[in-house]
């Protein structure tokens, strides 16, 4: 079986560090690139041409993730993109939805999650880390009855 390819992309060299650790372990996940903003991203994206795009929200420079998932979807179509970030905030998550990801994954609970996200995505289903639905689900309920 051909592994799900994987870009990662995060500013923070630690963060990469530990996720192509933990991406390592699995025989069906291969890391194929890392990107420090998203500018490097989207050239990676284009060239590499992985299966999936686990992308931070806020990163440095021209492209922030968000920017950079719009402009990945645009280039490489096939390519999913799983958004990671400590923000949990919901402007962020609906932004990143907005913007074509298919999951949100929050950094300090993704470790335990981060390969079933991505093989979830990669099968065309959303994915997002367990109090987001949740409390999306509560606001919506709000905004109907109010």
């Amino acid at each position: 079986m051909k592994p799900i390819t994987v870009l990662l992309a995060d500013d923070n060299q630690v963060v990469r560090e530990e996720f192509r650790k933990l991406l390592e372990l699995e025989d069906d996940l291969e890391v194929v690139g890392e990107a420090i903003n998203g500018l490097q991203a989207l050239d990676l994206a284009q060239n590499l041409r992985p299966a999936l795009v686990l992308m931070d929200v806020t990163m440095p420079g021209i492209l922030n993730g968000l920017q950079a998932t719009r402009q990945i979807l645009k280039a490489v179509p096939a390519t999913k993109v799983l958004m990671l970030s400590a923000h949990s905030d919901d402007v962020y998550v609906e932004e990143a939805t907005n913007s074509g990801a298919m999951g949100y994954l929050i950094k300090y609970t993704a470790a335990n999650s981060v390969c079933s996200a991505i093989r979830e995505v990669h099968k065309g289903n959303t994915f997002f880390s367990p109090s987001i639905p949740k409390r999306l689900h509560k606001r919506n309920q709000k905004k109907q009855t109010g």
